[in-house]
């Protein structure tokens, strides 16, 4: 793995006292019964399936595009660009050939203990959820015409990078699978899932890997894009648990921390920041508007022309829900930057920061933090704007938590015991070669 050499190394104190849990009034720790069960043949199609650009609409990039374990199953900028960049991370830029029409709009989250039972909402702002009055058991944007067939919310998520534009659609003018989003046709035979899933079932080592696995499918035919999906999940599930961090040593009771991990420690969880980033995983999966800067093109409707991303209230239409977004789990976060639902931290101790004094942080903030690939796109709009920043910081409902500069190093030197080798190394890795013949992004 590239970044383990580079990361640095965490020296906590790993001396025996389990009475530290108790005293600190720390999570229960993880256990298997948190996650559920992976068959693994399954996750190593999955592992396939993920590296393959053979998903997307122009074979040009795959999942791992935007979520690479070399970023912390991230791809270490604000904003992407899906089809239509070249490179990776923070070096990725716009195919001069092949420019692409905007950024993606959202920070690519990472992909941690996505397949514990916990994390049933996804998406910043939470638009695919696990909801039993919904066919299938989920909510999305596909609202009753989303199939059936997943075995998990995270599956399911699958489903929709494929059918971004920005993300790994591609233009209507290039190739079929857009043309199909275009015409809204998405579901049933020739419809863009469908399309993808025969590119998969027409290539006889995904053909064969997929009988294999899956006892209702006898035949390239009876391979449907919920099998892919159910694969990926698999994948993720397996390669990035993440419950071997020396936080969870002390919440096994098995070590405590010491220094400034320790200050840290006390601080983060006799603050406010507890309070959202609860539980193992520290995320209360909930909702919050944390007055987190605003970049890129924002997320709209085609129909509208502004750069604002109003988070939840998209989903709800709650005015409650303006701004706010789903916290996401800290485990591993230091290798996860640049931080918010846009990316707007590129630096955790900023962000930090900034979080803590949501007025003072957008007030102050300091453009250079963004992590933009080179394209040319007015990124600051919201920025520079009196009326929008205010309604930004109207929406923010937290208390703000004064912090000093040392306050802030402990906090960071705690959440550096969320750095989790394993799972940062992964169980499977990067294959070497992918069925489709294409490139594998490494």
């Amino acid at each position: 793995m590239k970044r383990v050499s580079s990361l640095r190394k965490i020296l906590v104190g790993l001396v025996c006292w389990p009475a530290i849990v108790m005293a600190q009034g720390l999570p229960d720790p993880v256990t298997d019964s948190d996650y559920r069960p992976i068959d693994l043949e399954e996750a190593r199609l999955g592992q396939l399936l993920f590296y393959d650009p053979v998903l997307s609409g122009n074979r040009s990039i795959s999942c791992a595009s935007c979520h690479h374990p070399d970023f912390g199953t991230s791809d270490g900028v604000s904003l992407s660009l899906g089809d239509g960049g070249i490179g990776m991370g923070p070096e990725r830029r716009a195919d001069p050939d092949n420019l692409p029409e905007e950024r993606i709009p959202r920070n690519a989250p990472g992909l941690f203990n996505l397949g514990a039972h916990q994390f049933t909402s996804l998406f910043h702002d939470g638009r695919l959820e696990a909801d039993p009055d919904w066919p299938g058991g989920l909510r999305t944007p596909m609202d009753a015409d989303m199939v059936t067939g997943f075995n998990s919310a995270l599956s399911a998520q699958t489903m929709f990078p494929v059918l971004s534009r920005d993300e790994m659609a591609g233009s209507h003018r290039e190739n079929d699978v857009a043309r199909a989003v275009r015409q809204g046709v998405i579901t049933g035979p020739g419809g863009a899932w469908d399309l993808i899933a025969r590119r998969v079932a027409a290539l006889p080592a995904y053909a064969g890997r997929f009988a294999a696995v899956y006892p209702h499918v006898k035949g390239p035919d009876d391979i449907a894009f919920t099998d892919i999906s159910n694969a990926l999940a698999a994948f993720m599930e397996h390669e990035w648990r993440s419950d071997t961090a020396p936080f969870d040593a002390v919440l096994r009771g098995e070590a405590v921390l010491e220094g400034a991990a320790r200050a840290g420690m006390e601080l983060f969880y006799g603050t406010a920041c507890a309070g959202c980033h609860s539980g193992p995983f520290l995320t209360d999966h909930d909702f919050h508007a944390m007055g987190a800067p605003q970049i890129g093109p924002g997320k709209s409707a085609s129909f509208e022309d502004n750069d604002r991303d109003e988070g939840r209230f998209r989903v709800t239409g709650d005015p409650a829900d303006l701004y706010a977004f789903r916290t996401p789990s800290l485990r591993n976060v230091a290798l996860t930057a640049p931080y918010g639902h846009a990316g707007g931290h590129g630096d955790l101790r900023a962000f930090v920061a900034a979080h803590a004094d949501p007025a003072a942080g957008l007030a102050g903030y300091d453009e250079g933090q963004a992590v933009l690939p080179r394209f040319e796109a007015e990124d600051f709009t919201v920025m520079h704007d009196p009326d929008q920043l205010a309604a930004i910081l109207a929406a923010v409902r937290v208390p703000s938590v004064q912090l000093s500069p040392e306050d802030i190093a402990a906090i960071v030197a705690f959440l550096d015991t969320l750095t989790d080798p394993v799972a940062i190394d992964g169980r499977l890795g990067i294959p070497e070669t992918v069925p489709s013949g294409l490139p594998v992004q490494k």
